[in-house]
């Protein structure tokens, strides 16, 4: 079985929540957002005190390239736009936002049918995740439309799925592979058709058998993606690591990026809100637990 040529640990699990499924959580009264809650340069903020705001509207807008949106989880009325102690202790500026109904922006398509066929061109693909605010959900908070514009003079020769999840206490991606396995393999081919590839590789630690034997199995219907299964290795869940497990080949120390052995890595749980954004209109907003 795959995994990584060199070091690694393997700790411990204490998987205590695996087979809970995912619980949606009530709305809070009051939220306060950070505008630099991604890598790269704060968003701006689009909104003012006493401005009304609807779920899924955005209220921060990307401030650069290297920048994520940043859209309401509520809606309600914008009660402040300033500095606020992060947790940290640190102060930066935030938007402070008091629940009223559930009110939800105009072409969000909040059902559950499942749409398979994408018909935007790669180039409209990658705007729709830039407008949609998608970053890196494995920890990383990368945004995603900078990760999919790959650089000129370099190639993509796959999108590998980080699965991984090898962290002794996580189950979140885990949890989203088992319930929201379709929507996970329908964004597998928007960010295959993104990169302008023909493969794609779904790397998951064995330790998730049930995750394995579910992905393959809607896999099997799809044409050039596959599911890894791989040894239970700590930090195997790092870009690098996982490359070398399923590609054998080694990232170069930076400024070398996985683009430069032809790889393009997107975590599971953020491949979903891929699907989300592209093929149902919606921002990156969560309410689960």
């Amino acid at each position: 079985m795959r995994t990584f040529p060199m070091g690694g640990v393997h700790p411990s699990e204490n998987k205590l929540s695996c087979a809970k499924p995912i619980e949606v959580l009530p709305l809070p009264d009051v939220v306060t957002i950070p505008l630099a809650q991604h890598i790269g340069a704060p968003a701006v903020a689009k909104v003012a005190k006493g401005d009304r705001v609807l779920t899924g509207q955005l209220i921060a807008e990307a401030g650069s390239f290297m920048s994520a949106n940043i859209h309401s989880p509520i809606s309600g009325t914008v009660t402040a736009v300033d500095m606020v102690v992060n947790g940290q202790g640190l102060r930066q500026m935030m938007i402070t936002i008091k629940r009223e109904g559930d009110d939800w922006a105009e072409g969000i398509d909040r059902s559950e049918a499942l749409v398979k066929v994408c018909s935007f061109s790669a180039q409209e693909i990658i705007a729709k995740i830039k407008d949609a605010g998608i970053v890196g959900m494995g920890g990383a908070t990368f945004p995603t439309h900078v990760k999919l514009s790959v650089p000129p003079g370099k190639k993509a020769e796959c999108v590998i799925i980080n699965g991984v999840e090898c962290e002794p206490y996580l189950t979140s991606d885990h949890r989203t592979m088992l319930e929201h396995g379709e929507e996970l393999v329908v964004g597998v081919t928007i960010l295959m058709k993104a990169v302008g590839v023909g493969k794609a590789y779904i790397g998951i630690e064995n330790n998730k058998p049930d995750a394995i034997a579910h992905l393959t199995k809607i896999a099997a219907g799809y044409k050039g993606i596959e599911v890894v299964p791989l040894k239970v290795m700590y930090p195997q869940g790092g870009e690098k690591q996982l490359i070398a497990a399923v590609m054998g080949r080694q990232v170069p120390p930076p400024p070398a990026l996985p683009i430069d052995v032809g790889a393009v890595v997107c975590n599971a749980s953020t491949t979903v809100a891929v699907y989300q954004a592209v093929l149902k209109n919606k921002p990156l907003i969560e309410r689960v637990v």
